[in-house]
């Protein structure tokens, strides 16, 4: 029998891909494993999840509350969006669900960061410019 080194995998059941630029984007370490779970829950065909933030927290090794953190870092970097659920249970009682995680399009989250990127590169030439023209008055008013 021959050994083969690396098992043959199912492209669809075994393993997903993470996109490249995700790396761009400066994320922390913790946001980077929370995004990978999610991405790896997904429906591939909704782009939707919904594991509950114990259950992300047992799989990346964090507590429910420092899920918490990194999923709304994800919000804010534009690369999920978040729906409450409410479950029914046999009493007939409503009660609060996990959370639906949508996965967005990478390139909306891109886009975001470039323009934040530019905004702030605005800011600081602003900043040089008001500077230099601070400096030509107080050379004007020193020289006078």
């Amino acid at each position: 029998m021959k050994y083969k080194q690396w098992p043959k995998r199912d492209p669809i059941k075994n393993y997903f891909q993470l996109p490249n630029e995700i790396f761009l984007l400066g994320l922390s370490p913790g946001a980077l494993a929370v995004y990978s779970y999610l991405l790896c829950c997904e429906n591939r065909n909704t782009y939707q999840c919904w594991p509950s933030y114990r259950t992300i927290g047992r799989a990346v090794k964090m507590s429910a509350n420092t899920v918490r953190k990194y999923v709304c870092e994800l919000e804010e970097r534009q690369l999920i969006s978040t729906e409450s659920t409410t479950v029914t249970t046999r009493d007939g009682l409503k009660r609060n669900g996990s959370l639906l995680y949508t996965i967005r399009p990478i390139q909306l989250a891109l886009d975001q960061f470039y323009e934040q990127q530019l905004a702030q590169m605005d800011a600081v030439a602003e900043r040089q410019r008001v500077a230099q023209v601070l400096a030509l008055r107080s050379d004007k008013c020193d020289s006078a």
